[in-house]
């Protein structure tokens, strides 16, 4: 409003040339978003480093003189480039300070393992390191710009000669975006980068200062979307106590144990206490709970504290002031370019000044040696004796390698009396000769780049690769399934008649110990069965016959069925297998017809197959009202197939008259060396076929032996074994040691005489420096020996039957000595056949008994006289309907089995019905 109240005229006020206030908004975010981008969060790929990290290496670089600064003048010097506040350049000093590459530290500078901050900046001291000095600066070879206050220059980059940016590794968030470069190893970068020059396909993995376990099989080279799995490393200290040596990347020791006393009290894991003595070295100590099995407890820890952590990379850097997306591969192939471009460009430069000082030497040596100088004695002006030296040099003129100009002529003339005085010509003439083989040696260089840039990471690597080597361990890790291994924190109750299971119930039956994150199955009388999710109280339908922990995949769990069909009255037996549902979905195990209930059910979790007695109603028609059945001629079909036909008359009861042994055959196991687990995928060295009664033994490299099953959840350190077998009492074990107390090898063979499963026993001397060189399990080995070339013969090999050097004896014995100890090699070679022995007779099995045979007869008779199938081949069964899509499972003799630890009893009859 103006002064009399009027309107103002929208013309006259301007208002069509101001903004809205959407587009003010989007450009200043867009700003705002680019200069985070650029100038904070995200690194450049020329040097590695973020702004702030270039501002403070260059600050340190104008302060070095050799000795310590505070870190607190390093904050302040820095400030002078960098328009923020001290804290964040704090910060920046100690991360790249802990890294321990570019900086040389003294003080308390924290501990990223335990997560102990620094001290303050005004105690800590901190210089650059000779790494540092030598690979990061070059100041001819650097492109600057004015500071933000216009008073200093700064590098746009540093002129970095080495992969910086991936042996750092690098985090940030920015606007829009984020970008995680994990760490990689020093020395085998300086590796890639050499390959890559020599023109190889390389790849590299991340390491991280923290060591650990590292599965690199999603890295994915590094893009966005892979995945590295990190694992502490967890040694069993014995059967009470685990200790962790190192922690993944990313955790401190501190989170770590809040993350296993957080497993403990909600259950997962079972221990008694945990200790950190971590000093210079990390331990953390796992005492367990009294039964628990280590190597479970192992798993559980990988599944529910920060044992185990997943880490996504995501290599996003700015590439001509752009944010791009690229691999590691990619980056370390630049910065293997741009190392040889530098190089490239400071030979060229070294070049430049040889050539100079030949030229100007040159100069000197006509100047003084023709005493050119005594010409401008008569000279009365300057430009005279320019003109006069210049006259002077002009028959040398052709031999240099550019024009002399008027500011070289005034060099001359600069040079003092008492220098052209004592001026050697012969010392002069030295020192162009030197200069000459640099220069010949720089073009050399020059014209073979590549070469020299192989021999400049070479020296990096001699120079500053001690001590570097990997610290994390890269190993294919096992995908744990954390029902497994979770501990049994819970109790299973269920109430059958109203239809509801949980571990609310606590004043219902029990059924047993299950964990909260287990899937439990349920059987209804009415022929249906559904799995959910274990819970405090849930309903899944009245008249329960059957509930248990569900495990997803267990092939050797069988569920042995009767039921009658609701609409034909037909009772039918069925043998099936639940390997994998949906979720609180039903399934109907009946023909769906209403009225159809079950009348007889056993779950047997090795695949028994028991025998019943069949009692059916007096008034039926069936002149046969008792028989037996035996469920082990069934052949083991999906839950949905129909079954055979037991009777087509109504039963009175079912009764188990014998229990039966498995239908199914051992369980096939292989050992994959790699992972150190046992397995049933066909993964690594096959074991064998493993019964209930089977074991493994394991030869370990420190010269002992351990017996244990053949559970999955087993750990077996790969780098400690040595050889891993199906157990036979009457295989014969050969090894060959080193004695240390008596200097000398032996051999020897000897049976496995204890039956202690989980306890190692050592078969060789316990003397300091005692090692095992090989174990074989072959009964007939071979061994061949190299001995050196000597004064007297030459290079000899030698092969040898081991039955025929040392007989069997106990795993006590000392065994016989090696034959001229003096070997070069030793090793196995393919093992003599086993003997065959001769076919036992056969022998014939007894008559049945005749009363029993006849018996049978009238039994058989009188079934097919009644329509009741007692089945004898397969294709006497009655299929599944057609509407039903399943096709039908065959019996299976080698299985894979998955041992289910919190199941019920491996047989247990849960209904005779009348």
């Amino acid at each position: 409003m103006d002064e009399n109240g009027a309107a103002p005229d929208v013309e006259d006020s301007g208002l069509h040339d101001k903004l809205p206030i959407s587009g003010l908004y989007e450009n200043w975010f867009l700003d705002y978003a680019s200069y985070v981008i650029l100038e904070r969060a995200v690194p450049a790929i020329e040097d590695g480093l973020k702004p702030v990290q270039r501002r403070i290496m260059h600050a340190l670089n104008e302060m070095d003189d050799g000795r310590f600064n505070k870190v607190a003048n390093v904050v302040g010097s820095s400030m002078q480039y960098h328009p923020h506040g001290d804290a964040s350049i704090y910060d920046a000093i100690v991360n790249i300070g802990q890294k321990e590459l570019l900086f040389d530290t003294q003080g308390n500078w924290g501990d990223i393992r335990t997560g102990d901050g620094a001290a303050a900046a005004r105690y800590i001291e901190v210089r650059l390191s000779r790494f540092g000095k030598d690979v990061v600066f070059n100041d001819d070879t650097t492109e600057w710009q004015l500071s933000y206050d216009g008073r200093k220059r700064e590098p746009i980059t540093l002129p970095v000669k080495f992969p910086l940016l991936l042996t750092l590794g690098v985090e940030g968030i920015a606007v829009g975006l984020s970008t995680k470069i994990l760490p990689h190893n020093f020395c085998e970068l300086i590796e890639a980068s050499i390959g890559i020059l020599q023109g190889k396909e390389v790849t590299i993995y991340p390491d991280f200062l923290t060591g650990g376990l590292v599965d690199v099989s999603n890295y994915n080279d590094g893009h966005r979307g892979g995945k590295v799995r990190v694992r502490a490393k967890i040694e069993e200290e014995d059967k009470k106590m685990l200790v962790i040596r190192d922690i993944p990347f990313g955790t401190t020791t501190t989170s770590l144990i809040e993350s296993i006393i957080k497993a403990n009290d909600a259950g997962k894991i079972k221990i008694k206490k945990v200790v950190d003595n971590t000093a210079a070295d990390v331990e953390i100590q796992v005492h367990l709970a009294p039964g628990v099995s280590p190597d479970i407890t192992m798993d559980a820890l990988y599944a529910f504290t920060e044992c185990e952590v997943s880490i996504s990379p995501n290599a996003c850097i700015i590439i001509a002031e752009k944010p791009h997306f690229v691999g590691v591969t990619d980056i370390l192939k630049y910065n293997t370019q741009q190392t040889v471009h530098l190089l490239q460009r400071e030979l060229e430069i070294k070049r430049l000044e040889l050539l100079e000082k030949i030229l100007y030497g040159s100069l000197e040596k006509i100047f003084i040696e023709n005493r050119i100088y005594r010409d401008i004695e008569e000279c009365e002006t300057f430009e005279a004796v320019i003109r006069t030296i210049d006259k002077g040099l002009e028959p040398f003129k052709p031999q240099f390698y550019r024009e002399i100009t008027d500011d070289d002529i005034v060099a001359l003339t600069e040079i003092r009396i008492k220098r052209i005085s004592k001026y050697d010509s012969f010392k002069a003439d030295e020192l162009m000769r030197k200069w000459e083989a640099d220069l010949a040696e720089t073009e050399d260089n020059l014209a073979h780049i590549t070469r020299f840039a192989i021999e400049y990471f070479r020296d990096l690597l001699k120079k500053y690769g001690k001590n570097r080597g990997r610290r994390t361990e890269i190993r294919a890790f096992n995908q744990i399934a954390a029902n497994i291994v979770a501990a049994n924190n819970q109790k299973l109750y269920v109430n059958r008649a109203e239809g509801f299971v949980g571990y609310g119930l606590k004043k219902d039956e029990y059924v047993m110990d299950c964990s909260d994150i287990d899937d439990i199955i349920v059987f209804r009388g009415d022929g249906r069965c559904v799995v959910t999710k274990v819970q405090d109280k849930v309903f899944v339908g009245k008249d329960i016959i059957y509930c248990a922990v569900f495990v997803k995949n267990d092939e050797r769990k069988v569920y042995n069925v009767v039921y009658v069909d609701g609409k034909t009255g037909v009772s039918y037996a069925k043998r099936f297998q639940v390997t994998a549902v949906t979720r609180d979905r039903e399934y109907d195990l009946t023909q769906g017809t209403p009225k159809s209930k079950i009348t007889y059910f056993t779950a047997n979790d090795n695949g028994e197959a028991e025998i019943i007695t069949v009692n059916l109603q007096a008034q039926s028609k069936a002149k046969v009202k008792q028989f037996d059945y035996n469920f082990a001629e069934l052949l083991i079909k999906n839950r949905s197939a129909m079954g055979n036909i037991l009777t087509k008359y109504p039963v009175r009861k079912i009764t188990l008259k014998a229990a039966g042994r498995s239908t199914l055959g051992g369980v096939d196991m292989w050992f994959d060396p790699i992972i150190g687990r046992l397995n049933r995928d066909e993964r690594g060295e096959y074991l064998g076929n493993f019964g209930p009664s089977d074991n493994i033994v394991v030869i370990y490299k420190d010269g002992s032996y351990e017996l244990t099953n053949f559970d999955l959840t087993n750990h077996y350190e790969p780098h400690e074994v040595l050889l891993v077998k199906k157990f036979d009492t009457k295989l014969p074990i050969t090894a060959i040691y080193f004695d240390g107390g008596q200097k000398q090898h032996f051999i020897k063979r000897f049976n496995i005489e204890t039956s202690s499963l989980d306890k190692k026993f050592l078969f060789i001397s316990d003397a300091k420096n005692s090692k095992l060189i090989l174990a074989s399990t072959d009964v007939r080995p071979r061994l061949e020996i190299v001995y050196p070339k000597t004064a007297q013969k030459e290079q000899s090999t030698e092969e040898y039957l081991v039955e025929d050097m040392v007989d069997i004896r106990g795993w006590r014995a000392q065994g016989n000595r090696i034959p001229n100890d003096k070997f070069k090699d030793i090793r196995w070679l393919e093992p003599l056949a086993v003997p065959t022995e001769e076919p036992a007779e056969t022998v014939t099995g007894e008559a049945p008994d005749d009363d029993n045979a006849e018996e049978a007869t009238e039994e058989t008779a009188n079934a097919l006289e009644e329509n009741t199938v007692i089945p004898t081949e397969p294709e006497d069964e009655t299929e599944a309907s057609a509407a039903d899509g399943d096709e039908e499972s065959k019996t299976k003799s080698e299985t894979k089995p998955k041992k289910d630890k919190k199941g019920p009893d491996s047989k247990k009859q849960l209904g005779l019905f009348e």
